[in-house]
Parts: C-alpha cells; sequence; structure tokens
C-alpha cells in the first residue's frame, strides 16, 4: 500500500530551476566558500548535510573527503580525523550507508544501536555472543585495536569484501550494537574503541524515543534538501515513510510545512518549509563543483534527474562496451546544471590525476567553460594527490593532469 500525507488543494507551484536552486542553496553548493576552512568547516559542513557517506572505492579519493572538499576548497583529510578522534564531533554510524554523522545526533541512532543488540539472530553466524564479550574485554583491558592487531588463523572469503578474519565480524556486531564506536580511521583501516571510553560522556545522551527520530529524519532532510519528497526525506528506509507521512501532514496543518509542486514531478508531492521559498539568484556559471558520484546532490538518481534533467549512472559496474561516460564518471556542476562528466583516476604512483574521458552534455560545451573546468581540475588533482598541505608552505606546483581523451 502506497505511504502519502494527505494531499492538499492547491500546492505552490515551483518551476524545476526554482526547486533546483533551493536545493543547490540546502547543499551549500552556490557559494565558493560556504563553511570557512578547517575543522570547524569540515564539522559544520557534516551538520549541515545530516551525514557524509563513506565509501572504499579508491580511484578517486573515498567519497567522504570528496563530498568535504567538492564544498571547503581549503579541505584537508586531517580536518576530518581531528573532528573523529580529537574533537569527537562526528562518529561513524548506518544511514543508509556507513557515514559521518554529528555526535550532536548519536541520541538519535541510541534506539538503532539497542535494537541491534536485542536481535542476536541477526550476527549468529560471526559467533557466539561469549567471543564478542571476549573481544570486549580484551579492549577495556589493552585499549583500542584494529583488525590488524587480531592474530589469528586466515579463512576463505566468503565474498570479494569479506574479511579473511573471523573477529572482522565480531568487531562489527559490537559496532553496531553500540558497544564499540570507531575512533580513527586510517583508509579503510578502522581503530575500534569502547563506545563510552571513546567518548567520555560527562553524562551520556538520553536515547531519542521513536517519535523524536521520526522528527529528526525529516528535519534532517529538509536541512539538507531544502524541498523534500517522502522518498528523498525516507532515502533507503522505507519502514521510516509511514511516521514520517503523517508528521508532513501534521507539519502542513500547523503551517509549519507547505505542499509544493515541482515542474515535472508528476504526481510525486514534494514539502517545504516557508522561509525557504523566497527567490534566489542564479549561481555563477563559472562556479564549478566536480563531484563524487556518491555526493548527497548525485545520490538520489531520480531526483537529480528530476531537478537537474540529468539521470547519473555508476558504471564501473557495467561491461567497458555499455559504458557512456567512463569507469568512474564524476558529473561537472557548473553554476546551477551539470555540464560534463570527467572520468578521472588517480595514479599515486606517478603523481598525476589521469583524464580517461571528458564527456559534454548537450549544448554545454563552451571554451570559456572548459577554461573555468580545467582551473577547477588543477585544484582537485592537487587534492587528489595531497599536495594541498604541502603546497601552501612550499608554493604551488604545475599541474600534472594527464590527458587520456580530452575535447578539442
Amino acid at each position: 500500500m502506497r505511504i502519502m500525507p494527505p494531499r492538499p488543494h492547491k500546492p505552490l507551484s515551483l518551476s524545476a530551476e526554482q526547486a533546483r536552486r533551493i536545493w543547490l542553496s540546502a547543499q551549500r553548493l552556490d557559494e565558493r566558500e560556504p563553511f570557512g576552512a578547517g575543522p570547524a568547516a569540515a564539522r559544520a559542513a557534516v551538520e549541515q548535510l545530516g551525514y557524509v557517506q563513506i565509501d572504499t572505492i579508491n580511484v578517486i579519493e573515498r567519497c567522504h573527503h570528496h563530498i568535504l572538499c567538492a564544498r571547503i576548497p581549503a579541505y584537508r583529510r586531517s580536518d576530518l580525523s581531528h573532528l573523529q578522534s580529537v574533537e569527537k564531533s562526528v562518529f561513524e554510524y548506518w544511514t543508509h550507508a556507513l557515514s559521518y554523522v554529528p555526535t550532536r545526533d548519536i541520541r538519535y541512532f541510541l534506539p538503532e544501536m539497542k535494537a541491534h543488540r536485542d536481535e542476536p539472530k541477526r550476527w549468529s553466524a560471526v559467533g557466539a555472543r561469549e567471543e564478542t564479550r571476549k573481544l570486549l574485554s580484551r579492549i577495556r583491558k589493552n585499549g583500542a585495536l584494529t583488525i590488524r592487531d587480531i592474530e589469528e588463523e586466515l579463512i576463505e572469503k566468503a565474498h570479494l569484501w569479506a574479511s579473511k578474519k573471523p573477529s572482522k565480524g565480531l568487531l562489527e556486531r559490537a559496532f553496531y550494537d553500540g558497544e564499540l564506536a570507531i575512533a580513527a580511521r586510517a583508509g579503510m583501516v578502522k581503530t575500534y574503541e569502547l563506545f563510552d571510553r571513546h567518548f567520555q560522556w560527562e553524562k551520556k545522551p538520553t536515547p531519542a524515543s521513536e517519535r523524536q527520530v521520526t522528527a529528526y529524519k525529516l528535519d534532517r532532510a529538509l536541512t539538507a534538501q531544502g524541498i523534500v519528497s517522502l522518498d528523498s526525506a525516507c532515502h533507503l528506509d522505507a519502514p521510516a515513510k509511514k511516521a514520517v507521512a503523517e508528521l508532513i501532514g501534521s507539519r502542513v496543518r500547523r503551517k509549519e510545512l507547505v505542499p509544493v509542486a515541482v515542474e515535472g514531478a508528476g504526481k510525486t508531492q514534494h514539502w517545504a518549509a516557508p522561509a525557504v521559498l523566497a527567490p534566489r539568484p542564479e549561481p555563477e556559471e563559472t562556479l564549478i563543483h566536480i563531484l563524487s558520484p556518491f555526493d548527497p546532490l548525485m545520490i538520489q538518481r531520480k531526483r537529480a534527474k528530476l531537478f537537474f534533467d540529468y539521470a547519473h549512472v555508476f558504471e564501473a559496474y557495467l561491461p567497458k562496451e555499455k559504458r557512456v561516460y567512463g569507469y568512474f564518471g564524476l558529473p561537472v556542476l557548473a553554476g546551477e546544471h551539470i555540464v560534463a562528466v570527467l572520468d578521472l583516476k588517480t595514479d599515486r604512483a606517478a603523481g598525476k590525476l589521469l583524464m580517461q574521458q571528458w564527456t559534454w552534455l548537450d549544448g554545454h560545451e563552451r571554451p570559456e567553460l572548459k577554461r573555468a573546468i580545467e582551473e577547477e581540475l588543477t585544484r582537485f588533482e592537487r587534492f587528489q594527490l595531497g599536495r594541498d598541505e604541502v603546497e601552501r608552505v612550499e608554493g604551488d606546483e604545475p599541474s600534472q593532469i594527464e590527458t587520456t581523451k580530452m575535447p578539442a
């Protein structure tokens, strides 16, 4: 049965252009430096976006760093490490994927952690509960550890991404149960610490109620998206839809939200807070963002198609002959339009960013726009190769971008 809040009689009509600008503003992609610099900027960005997805793919910089770099020109990877391990103002947990989340919001995740603890069958394949207790006792006695600190016999992998060490499953169970926190991360190597010992609470947060969790999910979406649909507010979280739909209906009746009809959305309903509906100027076309395919602006493919008339396809999983934009295509946002897709690869050994393929989208190819993208590519390359943190002291180096295919 389809879940929908009550449909109002006369929703406010919004053009795709108006809706797009509201979303770009919520994502802070309509300014060059919306957050400033340093760890405070990274913390503000995570809080604005609600969460930042973590991903293992390393063709280009891992997406959690890439997402922040797109919004913070002076971003350093150490900024995020500082937040996680020193300030402890962000933590890792599951949203629609494993993500960095503001620690201020941790109370909304405590009920999910308890639900994991209360469902032991979920993790029965990784070993008896007694094995997890032994692992926790070891960490309590000897301090935080990584999977590399555990010596044990290796086993055959069950699938490509599995660990050969059985203890990995025990660590993950304790993590999702809220008994361990990821205290630090070096690439994909995670350091696990006892949850309470990591945060060193003066007073441990009180778990949120079910109603508070529902309100948090809706408010998080409204902050990061400006205009929301039920699908966008509950991305990959179908069980939450019924409660979120009821809350939307309640807020519409209280006039805290207004229904909007987005051009081209058909029967899909959208809502927004009245304050965000003020007209916004068009961002400068020379404002260039090279986006991760996992960026919040791209990850909801249907929404991106509606707002930008661009349907991103992650082609790494397609056979080579079926790819249009390349193995790891990165959408290029120029002002308020997706204008090109760049298939890039970082050759860290050679110290080069390789341009595998550059594809212009229809009607956007222009010399001045190409120059603006190339300027952003130079900054992007410095970040990819880790030069930014050195160059601020030593001065700029010439770009090392090597082209395999490039437009004329």
